[in-house]
């Protein structure tokens, strides 16, 4: 089940052609998206990542619709899905710079998909995960801002053949970590680990995403007496923690019981909490 809708709200066939082939973000993956968990009618942080996205935007240096369109197509969206049978959806905005040779006028598009299996699985089973190089120190984002590194890009490849990657040596999942062995994201999520009753993630600064899903269980976190913290931590903190989760929109706080086939730390008691303080929030 997909619904299709485009920022004027029109609601379009989701198995009919949308793009030209010259669209920029077809031919060099040149735009961005946000991917928004919507749960019985109601956007889940969708402040955020429309904050995500004009920053994204900003970074690309590319033209976005104004705000109010997003918001409108959002609930466009919302207002045709069939709640009675599906009462979750993955609702993803996606936007490209336009045409090749064009004016700059960019193409966006709303479109809610159902949550597959894969992903009701990982929430509740949790996953393995594996570490992978990704291959850049964590202040090279300062350096060279042309990279886009905090950015996100329609331009998913090297994410996707990670996971590919993690999928070939029996996991299912990746956290990324930088030159100096500092553990940054996931392809798709913010790393979170437990320290006690710290939860601490990599800022921002490393080159990653800002995770819109960590920053709800955060502020949980700290209404209820956590104490919370943003700085680097080695690869060794992810063995050494309390538990260690990869907060995503649609996986929601996915538990890590394995890294590179080595168990580590679970807690039901600690893994219940953690997604009771996250749901607070709605």
């Amino acid at each position: 089940m997909r619904v299709l809708a485009l920022l004027d709200g029109t609601l379009v066939d989701p198995e009919a052609p949308l793009f030209r082939a010259d669209d920029l973000g077809v031919m060099r993956g040149d735009g961005i998206f946000e991917t928004i968990l919507v749960a019985d009618r109601k956007p889940r942080e969708l402040g955020p990542h429309l904050d995500r996205l004009e920053r994204s935007a900003g970074l690309m240096q590319m033209r976005l619709p104004e705000r109010a369109a997003w918001e409108r197509v959002v609930q466009t969206v919302i207002d045709n899905w069939p709640w009675d049978t599906d009462p979750q959806m993955a609702l993803k905005l996606v936007c490209t710079r336009g045409v090749d040779g064009g004016d700059g006028t960019p193409n966006g598009f709303a479109m809610g998909m159902q949550i597959g299996p894969d992903t009701l699985r990982k929430r509740a089973e949790g996953v393995a995960a594996v570490t992978l190089e990704r291959g850049y120190a964590p202040d090279l984002m300062d350096r060279a801002p042309w990279l886009l590194l905090s950015a996100k890009t329609l331009s998913y490849a090297v994410n996707m053949a990670a996971m590919r990657e993690a999928e070939s040596r029996g996991a299912d999942e990746v956290i990324f970590t930088a030159t100096d062995g500092s553990v940054l994201e996931g392809p798709t999520s913010t790393v979170v680990i437990a320290q006690g009753r710290t939860l601490l993630t990599t800022p921002p600064s490393s080159g990653i995403l800002k995770g819109t899903t960590q920053g709800a269980l955060f502020r949980a976190a700290e209404e209820a007496g956590w104490k919370t913290e943003v700085a680097k931590f080695p690869t060794s903190a992810l063995f050494e923690s309390d538990g260690v989760w990869l907060a995503s929109s649609i996986r929601l706080m996915t538990q890590v019981h394995t890294i590179d086939g080595t168990a580590v730390k679970t807690d039901a008691d600690l893994h219940a909490e953690i997604n009771r303080l996250y749901e607070s929030n709605y």
